[in-house]
Parts: structure tokens; C-alpha cells; sequence
């Protein structure tokens, strides 16, 4: 097996709410965060992100633990209600100015910085009026990237227009088990639509004023049938087409499966425009790709779209109880170089990691070996894909620092870094040092 390339992008990512607290500070607004995590029975551990790991303060810390890392790059996301508290019009200068020092830290300690502009923090103004279920949302998300472009655009390696809109459809709209907390089921697919065409708006926009490349991270994953029953396979071509080709097939085919077409039925024409598809299907730079674990899907009649997913038998678990299939990533970026063919862009991993409750020993140290086997197994797995063809250019681990994660609240660490909630102290983990001698050694 061949080793990476000379110019493989290492990097590490994290998200706004997720680590930079100060919420009220220095006129930032609201998100669908802030509201969603103070509502009670919300938030496994009943916290919320109001300090979190108080990154917009210790900023400098978090570089410097970047920088001896080793990694050279840095992908994390910029809050809108930070730089436009109601989601358009005024700009909070306060709110650019904290990203002005964080890109010329970064700079400073020659590391990339990958700029996702909406990684789920929607402004709480603009979910008041309809949020992503409103076709204007898409509008104000490309004055937003605008305005992001004018002021960092000297400074941004790369551009990453959102995160994951699969995950704020799904558990934001349609299950209501993350922000903003709807339940609308499979009346909640403009919110696919609408996020999909706010990055089309957005890439024009941002090519406008920009020459960084720009690009897209969805969460993704091989959809694998519970058993060789016909009906279970076809059960798990569904999912696919819901989880992956709702999102990539419009962007680098410009076309709806017809599957998905066939089940938004007459819903479909009250939001999708001929128009719409072409500014969808913008050329972009690079695919950001996700992944975690596969969908192990089985048929049943009575769940919404007729599918369910279930547990992987015999297979090792990470401390959220996802299955660790690390081959999984090698067929999906196959499936996706085969599906796409000429079509697909060069890839980066923007996401892929574990969560384990490795806490510190009476020595002070964090011995989470099974944090440092996964990312084995799955470096393995990508340089399977790509001594077979595939175009991966870039790697980020999740997640720098322990944080807020969503719903779980602060029971699940999925950090390089060992967060001390009550004290925030930072900790570099075991995996973080063998991480330092891996990236060393290229």
C-alpha cells in the first residue's frame, strides 16, 4: 500500500457553537441553539453552549495546540448570528473583528484555514420567520457569504459552504431532535431544497470577490441492506438515494432522484423552480465528505419512508454506540467515484472521528487507545480508496478540543484534547500525541 501524498492536507475541525461560548458577548445573536438548548427535556445533560470550551477567548491556546499538532489546516465554522445578529442587514463589526484575530493567529502559525459558514447556527431571526422551510433563507445565506467574502477573502484557504444539510433536515425538521426543534416528518423536504439552493446562491456570491476554492461537506454513508431479502435491498436503495443522492445528485447532476421526486409527489412543485437546479448545480471545488458509520437498513412498512435503520451485529461500538466500519469509508468514496464518475471533484475528508469517555488518570494523563485504533483503521481505509483511483486531497479529524455535542450535551468527547468543563483546562489525549508522530513521520 502506497503512503499519502507529498501535499495531502492534515487538519483538524471543530464548530462554532460547539466550542466558542461567549454567546451574549459583543453583540452576537441569538441562533436556534441558544433557544432550542434552554428549552428543558432538550438536551440529554440539560447543559447548553453558553460557554462551552470558551474558545472565543482561548483562542490563542487552541492554535498553539494546533500548531503542535502539526496539522496544516484548520476547518472550522463562522457564526452567523455573530456576524449578522438578525441573519441580514446590520453587520456586527465586533463579530468580524474575533474572526480577524482568529485567521491571523492561524496565519501567523502557518495553518490553513477552511471557512464552513453554516454549521447548523442558524439566526434565530430568520427561523422566526419560516428558517430553511423559507425559500428567503436561502437569499439571506448568499448576502451573508457575500459580506464573509468581502472581509476575509485575502485570508480563507478554502471556503465550505454548509454542513451536513442532511443532519438539519432530518433531526432539525423532520424529527425535531436537534435545532430548531420541528417535527414536520417528510413535510419538512423544502428544507433540503432551500439549503441546497442557498449554496448555490452562496457560490456565486463568493466567487464574486474570491479566488479561494469553494466547496460543500455533506455527511455521508454506504447504505447496507440488514439481510439479502429483496425487500431490505431495496429498503437500503432508498436510503441511499435519501441520505446521499438528495443532496449530491442536484449538486453534481443537477436532477432530483426520481424516486425522491415520485415521493414529495405534488409538494415538490410548491417549492422547487426550473431555475432552481442550475444555481444548485454551481461547479464546485472540492466534496467535503463526512463520515462515521454506514446505514444498516431493514424494511418496515409502518416507519416514515418504509425503512428503518438497525444495529450492525458483531461489530465494536465507539462510546456513542455508532459501529466502527472502517471498510465503509473505502466503499463509499468507491461508490462515489463510480456514481459520479467525470463529475465528482477532488475530495477532503472534512469529518471523521469517535467519541470515547476517556477522563484522566491519577497522573493526569488520558490513555484512549481506542481513539488512536480508529483513526488507524480509517487512514487505512482512505488509502485503500485512494490507491484505487479515488481523489482525496485532505484529511480532518473531529475534533480538536472535547465539546457541546448537539443533543448529547457534554456526555460525549470526541477530542484530541481532554476538556475540563469546570475549569476548561486542555489536555492533549494520547491519540493526540500519536496523531503529532504520525503527521512527524510524513
Amino acid at each position: 500500500m502506497s503512503d499519502f501524498p507529498k501535499h495531502f492536507v492534515w487538519g483538524t475541525a471543530t464548530a462554532a457553537y460547539q466550542i466558542e461560548g461567549a454567546v451574549q458577548q459583543d453583540g452576537r445573536g441569538a441562533s436556534v441553539w441558544d433557544l432550542f438548548t434552554h428549552t428543558p427535556g432538550k438536551i440529554k445533560d440539560g447543559s447548553n453552549g453558553d460557554r462551552a470550551c470558551d474558545h472565543y477567548y482561548r483562542f490563542p491556546e487552541d492554535i498553539r495546540l494546533m500548531k503542535e499538532l502539526g496539522v496544516n489546516a484548520y476547518r472550522f465554522s463562522i457564526a452567523w448570528p455573530r456576524i449578522q445578529p438578525e441573519g441580514k442587514g446590520r453587520v456586527n463589526p465586533k463579530g468580524i473583528a474575533f474572526y480577524d484575530r482568529l485567521l491571523d493567529g492561524l496565519l501567523e502559525q502557518h495553518i490553513d484555514p477552511y471557512a464552513t459558514l453554516f454549521h447548523w447556527d442558524l439566526p434565530q431571526a430568520l427561523e422566526d420567520q419560516g428558517g430553511w422551510m423559507n425559500r428567503d433563507t436561502a437569499y439571506r445565506f448568499a448576502e451573508y457569504a457575500h459580506l464573509l467574502a468581502d472581509a476575509f477573502q485575502d485570508r480563507i484557504k478554502s471556503w465550505i459552504t454548509l454542513n451536513e444539510p442532511f443532519v438539519v433536515l432530518t433531526l432539525g425538521y423532520a424529527l425535531g431532535q436537534h435545532a430548531p426543534g420541528k417535527a414536520y416528518g417528510l413535510q419538512a423536504m423544502p428544507v433540503a431544497h432551500h439549503q441546497m439552493l442557498g449554496h448555490g446562491l452562496a457560490v456565486q456570491a463568493i466567487r464574486e470577490i474570491s479566488q479561494s476554492p469553494i466547496g460543500i461537506t455533506h455527511s455521508l454513508a454506504p447504505a447496507i441492506p440488514a439481510t439479502d431479502r429483496d425487500e431490505d435491498i431495496q429498503a437500503a436503495t432508498l436510503m441511499d438515494e435519501f441520505h446521499n443522492g438528495l443532496f449530491l445528485d442536484p449538486l453534481l447532476r443537477g436532477q432530483y432522484p426520481k424516486s425522491l421526486v415520485a415521493l414529495m409527489g405534488e409538494q415538490a412543485e410548491s417549492f422547487i423552480r426550473t431555475e432552481d437546479l442550475s444555481v444548485m448545480s454551481a461547479p464546485i471545488d472540492f466534496l467535503g465528505v463526512n463520515y462515521y458509520a454506514p446505514d444498516h437498513v431493514r424494511a418496515n412498512s409502518k416507519a416514515p419512508l418504509g425503512l428503518e435503520m438497525v444495529p450492525m451485529p458483531d461489530r465494536p461500538k465507539t462510546g456513542f454506540g455508532w459501529p466502527i466500519v472502517p471498510e465503509g469509508l473505502t466503499q463509499l468514496l468507491l461508490d462515489l467515484k463510480e456514481r459520479y464518475a467525470e463529475k465528482l471533484p477532488p475530495i477532503h475528508i472534512t469529518e471523521n472521528g469517535c467519541s470515547y469517555p476517556d477522563l484522566p488518570d491519577a497522573a493526569g494523563k488520558i490513555d484512549d487507545s481506542k481513539r488512536i485504533e480508529y483513526l488507524e483503521l480509517h487512514l487505512e481505509a482512505l488509502l485503500k480508496a485512494l490507491d484505487k483511483g479515488v481523489d482525496v486531497r485532505g484529511y480532518f479529524c473531529w475534533s480538536l478540543l472535547d465539546n457541546f455535542e448537539w443533543a448529547e450535551g457534554y456526555t460525549q468527547r470526541f477530542g484530541l484534547v481532554h476538556v475540563d468543563f469546570e475549569t476548561l483546562k486542555r489536555t492533549p489525549k494520547a491519540s493526540y500525541h500519536w496523531l503529532q508522530q504520525f503527521l512527524r513521520g510524513r
